[in-house]
Order: C-alpha cells, then sequence, then structure tokens
C-alpha cells in the first residue's frame, strides 16, 4: 500500500484542525500550510476536497478560515484518506471485489481482501483526536512497537 502525497498532507492538515478549540477563530490555509509544510496552493486544493467530504468548514472574509465539521474524535483517519483519494485500498484502480482471477492466481483476490479488511480495520479504528493526543489503540502501538515494522526487508 502506498500512502500518496495528497493523502499524507491531507491527514496532516486535519491534524491541525483538530487543534482547534470552540471560540477560536479558524486556521487560515496559509497557517495549516506553514504550520505542516505543505506547499499552499495544493493545501487549498485538498481542503476544498475535505470540505465538499463533509469534514472540513469553511468561513470567508478577514476572520474566515478552516475548522473541523465534527469532532475530531468522531473522524479517523481512514475517512479523510477516502475523501481525497478515494477506497483505501485498489488493484489498479479496482477494489477487490470487483476483480477475479483465474489458475494460480486465483488466492490472490482472497489476499487483497484480506489485506483491504487490515487496512481498515487500522484506519478506521484510530481518530484523528487518538492522532493528536499521541494516544494510538493499544493493537495499533503494538504492530508499532515491533522491531521489524521500522526496517524493509
Amino acid at each position: 500500500m502506498r500512502i500518496s502525497a495528497r493523502a499524507d498532507y491531507a491527514v496532516r492538515a486535519a491534524l491541525q484542525l483538530a487543534g482547534v478549540r470552540d471560540g477560536e477563530p479558524p486556521l487560515k490555509a496559509e497557517t495549516i500550510a506553514r504550520a505542516q509544510d505543505i506547499p499552499h496552493k495544493f493545501l487549498e486544493s485538498i481542503l476544498n476536497d475535505l470540505r465538499r467530504g463533509g469534514l472540513v468548514l469553511s468561513r470567508r472574509g478577514g476572520n474566515g478560515g478552516y475548522r473541523l465539521a465534527k469532532a475530531p474524535e468522531a473522524i479517523s483517519i481512514a475517512d479523510v484518506i477516502r475523501v481525497v483519494d478515494g477506497p483505501l485500498v485498489s488493484v489498479r484502480g479496482v477494489r477487490p471485489p470487483e476483480l477475479s482471477y483465474t489458475g494460480p492466481a486465483e488466492s490472490l483476490l482472497p489476499l487483497w481482501v484480506a489485506l483491504r479488511a487490515n487496512v481498515r480495520l487500522i484506519l478506521d479504528g484510530v481518530s484523528l483526536a487518538d492522532v493528536a493526543a499521541a494516544e494510538l489503540p493499544g493493537g495499533v502501538s503494538a504492530l508499532a512497537e515491533d522491531p521489524a515494522a521500522w526496517t524493509n526487508p
């Protein structure tokens, strides 16, 4: 699986927005771009996608900016990635259940479906609030604590 720059930037922008408390002014795109070292024009496009996807609210004007549309606890990392990049796992742009294989490749389909299930389990199970608070769920932390997870074979 590959996380695109767009998805990485979107999650980082959403995490920056997760820090905005009720009553505080919304964050300007320039502020987010600077804080997360994201190209401003690219970020504007991402924020528009997040707005259209219902995850971010925007307000125009001098006191304008962006804020999350829901509490950070109610937005998963998967929600953000899906809005900007589409399905979490696809093969050649096709969702695994829509694929078919024959012969010795036939068992690839359940492998791709299992991969998608595990990616969903992790990314749907971690909220913006979890990451912002550096409190990942136990299963995710356990996977990340395995030294082998940090090396490339």
